[in-house]
C-alpha cells in the first residue's frame, strides 16, 4: 500500500471543459473532509467538485461522490484510479469548471479517471505498513525486556514518557501483532500496563 504526505495536482482539458485534480494525504474522515473543503473554498465557481477517498489501513472505508454528474461516471472512476495504485489515506478531487459541450457518459468516465490519473503519476509515493498500536507501562529495571521486544518484532515508537516510570506508545506490523502479544504473555506479569489500541500505520521513509 502507498499514501502520500503532500497534495499533488493535475491540469487536463477536453472540448472546453477544464479538469484540475488534487491528490492529498488524508489520515481520517475529518481531515478528508477539511481539505475537500479548502479545494471549493479554492475554486467556488466550478461546476463541480467530485472526489473519493480510501481510509484506514485496518479496515479500508471506500467513498466515491459524482457531485452532480450522471451517476458513475465521476466518482467511480476517480476511485478506481485509487485503487489501481494501491492508494490508502488519500483523498482525491477532480474539479470539473463545464465548457459548455457535453461529453456524455464515456466522456465523463474518460476525463475525470484520465485527470484522476495525472494527479496520482505527479505523485511522490511513500509505501506504508500497517500496524496495531499498543500502550505499554513498565518499571526502568525492566527496560532489557522491552529491548527485547523490540529487537524481535522491529517495534516502531511513536510516543514515549518517561517520569516514575515509563510509558511507550509503540506499534508493530499486523502480520506480526499475534506472535507479539503471545511474546509479551510471557513476562506480562512485570508490566503496569499493556492495553491493545487499535490499528494504525507507518510511512516508511
Amino acid at each position: 500500500m502507498f499514501t502520500v504526505t503532500e497534495i499533488f495536482r493535475s491540469d487536463h482539458r477536453v472540448k472546453g471543459s477544464k479538469f484540475l485534480g488534487f491528490l492529498s494525504p488524508a489520515a481520517n474522515l475529518p481531515e478528508a473532509e477539511r481539505v475537500l473543503e479548502l479545494v471549493k473554498n479554492e475554486h467556488p465557481s466550478a461546476t463541480h467538485h467530485c472526489y473519493a477517498y480510501i481510509l484506514n489501513p485496518g479496515e479500508p472505508v471506500e467513498f466515491a461522490n459524482d457531485d452532480g454528474e450522471p451517476n458513475g461516471t465521476a466518482g467511480l472512476p476517480i476511485l478506481n484510479i485509487i485503487r489501481s495504485y494501491e492508494f490508502i489515506n488519500v483523498l482525491l478531487i477532480v474539479v470539473r469548471y463545464y465548457g459548455g459541450t457535453k461529453l456524455g457518459k464515456a466522456g465523463l468516465i474518460d476525463a475525470y479517471g484520465t485527470c484522476a490519473k495525472e494527479a496520482a503519476e505527479t505523485a511522490n509515493l511513500k509505501r506504508i505498513k500497517p500496524v496495531q498500536i499498543y500502550t505499554i507501562n513498565y518499571a526502568y529495571n525492566d527496560q532489557s525486556y522491552i529491548d527485547k521486544l523490540k529487537n524481535s518484532f522491529s517495534l516502531i515508537e511513536f510516543e514515549a514518557e518517561y517520569l516514575e516510570t515509563v510509558t511507550l506508545s509503540i506499534g508493530c506490523n499486523l502480520e506480526d501483532a499475534a506472535k507479539f502479544e503471545k511474546a509479551v504473555q510471557k513476562f506480562r506479569h512485570l508490566l503496569n500496563e499493556f492495553k491493545i489500541e487499535g490499528k494504525s500505520f507507518h510511512i516508511l521513509e
